[in-house]
This record gives structure tokens, sequence and C-alpha cells, in this order.
């Protein structure tokens, strides 16, 4: 869906090559459904702490329509704490060892640490989602370039401690551009092919709300360069600003940012429900292709 038209219609179709598995993007949206098996993440920590809990909710995800899943044993929420890398392991690499065999859909792992990215994929993950950019353990890099995984290339201003503490830009859309674009290059010089990445401009990562509207406005330019591009808006604080509504008030203004974001050139949505933005997006494509059908007739009538 374009800002005037369907999604797809004038888009350049582009692959994403994640391990044995490569996926096309541009013709429509993928739904990416988030598994947090921590017991902290902002809006859903503790509810998929255990191996069953955390199946089950995969399971579910994967029936409402998720293309993806991606799991993650550590909170990256404002001001979170890091945790060490036997507590990460041992939260993640039970529930994927669970998940193959048992979903077919593509699992990310969400980690900055190269080793659990690394046991992770030999687990059965295709795809790393790193916030840093595959900048804050140096072995990153190599570990997805040696396994050929799918790579989610985030930008984000600080780290998770520190991020919101006073985020600046002199033009948002244009510097984080410019910093996944040269993340793109040292990643491509380490080894790891240009279509196994997709960029993420880290919505609510270092970024104000305005930030947040700017990189979502210009969609368009950040998939200018020749990747498809993450958007990750689900339950973000900057949704309550919008909309002057507590944060489990907002799953209405989470949709409306699907929407907004697939309109302008989004690939994927990060999404914590999968059903109310697909639903909507599957309305107003139903929609959107009755329009083209109906111009196309008028054309053929003499």
């Amino acid at each position: 869906m374009t800002a005037n038209g369907s999604a797809g219609s004038s888009r350049a179709q582009l692959d994403w090559q994640c391990g044995s598995d490569q996926l096309w993007l541009g013709s429509k949206p993928l739904f990416m459904g988030i598994l947090n098996v921590t017991p902290d993440s902002f809006s859903d920590g503790g509810k998929y702490q255990h191996v069953d809990d955390a199946v089950s909710r995969a399971r579910l995800l994967a029936s409402e329509g998720a293309d993806l899943i991606d799991v993650g044993g550590e909170s990256t929420r404002p001001d979170s704490q890091p945790v060490s890398l036997d507590e990460e392991l041992r939260r993640v690499i039970p529930v994927l060892e669970a998940l193959r065999g048992e979903i077919q859909v593509p699992i990310s792992i969400d980690t900055t640490k190269a080793e659990v990215a690394r046991q992770a994929l030999a687990a059965g993950a295709k795809i790393v989602n790193d916030i840093s950019g595959l900048t804050f353990d140096l072995e990153m890099p190599r570990v997805c370039a040696e396994t050929g995984a799918g790579v989610i290339v985030m930008h984000i201003q600080g780290t998770p401690q520190t991020m919101q503490k006073n985020p600046h830009y002199v033009n948002a859309l244009e510097e984080v551009r410019a910093i996944l674009a040269d993340r793109l290059d040292a990643l491509q010089s380490a080894g790891i092919r240009r279509n196994a990445c997709v960029v993420d401009p880290g919505i609510g990562f270092g970024k104000t709300a305005q930030h947040n509207l700017e990189l979502l406005a210009g969609i368009s330019r950040l998939r200018d360069l020749g990747r498809p591009v993450l958007i990750g808006h689900s339950r973000k604080r900057f949704v309550s600003k919008i909309l002057g509504r507590p944060i489990d008030e907002h799953s209405l203004g989470t949709v409306g940012i699907s929407l907004a974001a697939i309109a302008r050139g989004a690939d994927i949505l990060r999404l914590h429900e999968i059903v109310p933005s697909r639903d909507c997006w599957l309305a107003w494509q139903a929609v959107e292709d009755c329009e083209r059908q109906l111009r196309a007739k008028d054309v053929r009538t003499p």
C-alpha cells in the first residue's frame, strides 16, 4: 500500500535471504510476532517465561497469521538492565529447541550477544535481530556471516540504559538513514551479504515522539537504501503521547501506526498482537483492490 495506492503496486520486490529460507518483500507486508521470554519486558514481561507457555504463544501467533516470530530473552526497554550470557541462554535456547518442528514460520532471535545468536541459530533460528546494528558485540558480524543468517540491522542512539535521557538529532531521518547505510556497507565488508539484511530505524530507541513520527513519515526514504524496512512500534510510549492515553489503552493507536507505516512502504511490522493490524490491512487492501479493478474496467470500456 503506497500513500495513494495498494501495497506493492509500485514498489520494487526485494529478496531477504535468511539461511536456507528466501523471503520476498514488497507485494504485501509481513507481520512479525513478538515473543518475549523475559520477566521484565515493558508490556508482557513474565507471561511466557515457561517453555510450554512460550510454545503455546508461538503457535497462537503463527495461527493468527504471523509470518515471522521474534524470540527475545533480554528486555531492551528504556532503563532496562542487561542480563548475563548464561541467563539469556537459559531463557531462550529451550524455547527455540521446543519450537523446532512445531511451527513453520522463520524464527528470529532478538539479541545483541554473539554467543546467544550462535546457539540460537544452531537451535533453529534463521534471523538475528540486533538492536545495536551488530555493534555491541564485535563478534556478532562474524557469527552472522558464517551462518548466513538473516540480519535485522537496527539503529539506536546510546544504550537501553541511556537512550531516552536526551535524544537529539538535527535531522532524525537523514541521520538515521546515513548510519544505517554505513552499517550496511560495514556488514557487507564483514562478509554479510547485502540481501541478508533488513533495516530498522529503531522506533523508540533513542528518539522522542517527534523523531519517531519523522522516521515513520520517511519510510520510503529508508527503503531507498535498497533493503526492506522493518518497523517496531507496537505498544511504544510515543503512541501514548499521540493519543493522551495510558500505554495499556492504545492498541488502536498501534493499528493506526501500522497502516500508516504500510502506506509509506514498510515491509515488516513487529507486533505484540497480529490480528488487529493484519485484519485492518486486509480490509483496507480489499477496498484498494476493488478500486483498482474498477479503474481498469473504466479504461477498457469504449
